[in-house]
């Protein structure tokens, strides 16, 4: 057949894309309505299931999943996983050292309201956060960096915008973990700049920890197939949803501070990630 002939033939796509786009959105809509239903227990906890803490977990385990049903759009299922292995296990690492040794993020440890342990100190929380803060901050910056993203060095710039934005989502997370639901709590130090309870040495763990993980992860993530594929909204939609409980969180303790910081960010990175993506 004629190469002008196939290439005006539509290419339709198999019927597992189309189960699988409905399943991922399906896991989204449940996110959501999770998000809800934990957003309107930060105002009325007692009418709804009280002290309760498995509505946050089942929170994070949806949030999570959709993250990785998002990245197995844009890149083969057994990638995703082995790039979520690596997360789980250099996130899951780094708290661990951290919570025994205070490096690289500060003294502190974790309490019983953050749930069971994997092992001690380690609970089962902080790997499946870090494949979810991860993901979700790697897909808004493929949207920010879009329109560079046929340069030399834009992987490095995508790497340097994901630790960015992990650890603006750490600013929205500290408050929510020590101040409201009381997951972990701080040492005293002498670091002379805290951010409610977390030293600045924090951010810097966050970030460093970051920046290991994208380096034995990037290869894993990296597309080897030239298929261009359409901007994918919805890292930037669950990173943005969680930030606004993180405000909402905030606005019922009046910890106005935080909801100024991160309202601002997420605005921010919201327009420069909806622009980019439009280029």
């Amino acid at each position: 057949m004629d190469r002008a002939v196939l290439k005006k033939i539509p290419l339709r796509a198999t019927p597992f894309a189309g189960w699988r786009q409905h399943v991922s959105r399906g896991i989204f809509l449940l996110f959501v309505l999770q998000l809800a239903l934990v957003t309107v227990r930060m105002f009325q906890p007692a009418a709804l299931f009280g002290e309760a803490r498995w509505p946050e977990a089942i929170l994070l385990l949806l949030a999570t999943v959709a993250a990785i049903a998002s990245a197995t759009s844009q890149l083969p299922g057994q990638n995703v996983m082995l790039a979520s292995v690596i997360m789980a296990f250099v996130g899951g690492a780094a708290h661990t050292v951290g919570a025994l040794t205070g490096i690289p993020f500060g003294p502190y440890v974790f309490t019983n309201e953050i749930g069971p342990q994997l092992f001690s100190p380690l609970p089962w929380v902080i790997p499946i956060l870090w494949v979810l803060i991860v993901f979700t901050s790697r897909g808004v910056g493929r949207l920010i960096m879009r329109p560079w993203r046929k340069t030399r060095n834009y992987g490095f710039w995508l790497m340097g915008v994901t630790t960015a934005l992990v650890v603006l989502f750490d600013f929205g997370l500290e408050p929510f973990a020590t101040q409201i639901k009381h997951y972990w709590l701080w040492h005293p130090t002498r670091a002379f700049l805290y951010w409610y309870s977390a030293p600045w040495v924090d951010f810097v763990g966050w970030a460093a920890t970051t920046l290991v993980i994208l380096a034995f992860a990037t290869p894993s993530l990296i597309n080897k197939k030239s298929i261009k594929h359409p901007p994918d909204y919805s890292p930037l939609a669950i990173w943005l949803l969680l930030n606004g409980l993180f405000v909402a969180a905030a606005i019922a303790h009046q910890l106005w501070l935080a909801v100024a910081v991160v309202g601002c960010g997420s605005v921010t990175t919201a327009i420069f990630a909806i622009k980019g993506a439009r280029w």
